[in-house]
């Protein structure tokens, strides 16, 4: 197992400065954003698509570093009832699939999607109760007639070019649960699976660990984020989980996004990343950081060093647990 970071937090920095920056930390991986909600400040598809030379030195400046990109992500909504935003996100992950066949990068990551509530709809419609029964109806239409048809073109797309899709389960998007996953790959394939972020398990009131057994020994787990997600008793029962407060309101929100160790302790995550190596996940653990507590470097450092707390890395290459 490899730890990684997802590069985005380090988009103001060039992409050499970033890599050897990560590098010097000792990790051994690079989710690299191409667009879509992370942006393509150190991956523009449409420059490495069109010029050989480009994209070999693209390649050149990871795998030199002793790097591996572990992912490309391309993090949008397919699935917007407003067909030139929807057409934005679809042509992003379509030259990101094309991209990471090129470089031998064997996942991309991105959201489901949520449509609206109807072909003429304006913003995405995420229904979260099964009554009044009008919700089901939309639920039951969404994925019959949206959800189910979009991705099971978009994952032969992807599975004729080598390469997995890793869904982020996300609050928001049609999938965003283990069960809500397992569902669309049932009625895609396996080229469907989870770009697992504990963080959207917290605040859901999932257990990580659980989702991992549920995912994992159904082969389901394509990539995984390490994040956290502290969770203020008092301000969900005031809120819920569903708090709709800006991510700025960190003192009265339900929840918030933490650095690894600081929503939970190390032995929950020795339990996260142990749980991993049961299910047979053997590929990378990329940090991303969405810390408001904390500075970029600050919120990144204590992350590898928690992780690193966890994992001890052997001569022969393997990861084991403490």
């Amino acid at each position: 197992m490899k730890l990684g970071v997802f590069t985005v937090l380090f988009s103001q920095k060039p992409l050499e400065e970033a890599l050897d920056y990560i590098a010097s930390k000792g990790l051994e991986a690079v989710e690299i954003g191409t667009g879509a909600y992370p942006g393509n400040a150190h991956c523009n598809p449409d420059e490495l698509l069109s010029d050989e030379s480009k994209l070999k030195a693209f390649k050149q400046a990871v795998e030199s570093r002793g790097l591996i990109i572990s992912a490309l992500s391309c993090h949008g909504n397919p699935l917007h009832p407003q067909k030139p935003i929807a057409k934005d996100f679809h042509d992003t992950f379509l030259k990101t699939v094309e991209l990471a066949q090129k470089l031998e990068v064997p996942v991309v990551n991105t959201f489901s999607g949520c449509p609206g509530d109807s072909d003429d709809a304006k913003y995405p419609n995420w229904p979260v109760a099964p009554w009044p029964n009008d919700y089901q109806e939309l639920l039951k239409w969404q994925w019959e007639q949206k959800v189910i048809p979009y991705w099971k073109e978009a994952g032969a797309f992807a599975q004729e070019r080598g390469v997995k899709i890793g869904l982020e389960l996300h609050g928001g998007f049609s999938v965003h649960t283990p069960a809500t996953l397992l569902r669309l790959r049932e009625a895609v394939g396996d080229v469907i699976g989870a770009n697992l972020d504990p963080s959207h398990m917290w605040w859901q009131g999932i257990d990580p660990v659980q989702a991992i057994h549920i995912l994992g020994r159904a082969g389901a787990i394509h990539h995984f984020h390490a994040k956290d997600t502290s969770i203020d008793p008092i301000n969900v029962n005031k809120h819920g989980v569903t708090d709709m407060q800006s991510y700025a309101q960190m003192l009265d929100r339900a929840w918030q996004f933490r650095s690894v160790g600081f929503g939970h302790d190390l032995k929950t995550w020795a339990d996260i990343l142990s749980a991993l190596r049961l299910v047979g996940y053997d590929y990378v653990v990329s940090i991303e950081h969405e810390d408001g507590l904390m500075s970029i470097d600050e919120g990144f450092t204590k992350a590898v060093n928690n992780l690193h707390q966890v994992l001890i890395k052997e001569p022969l290459g393997e990861m084991w647990w403490v």
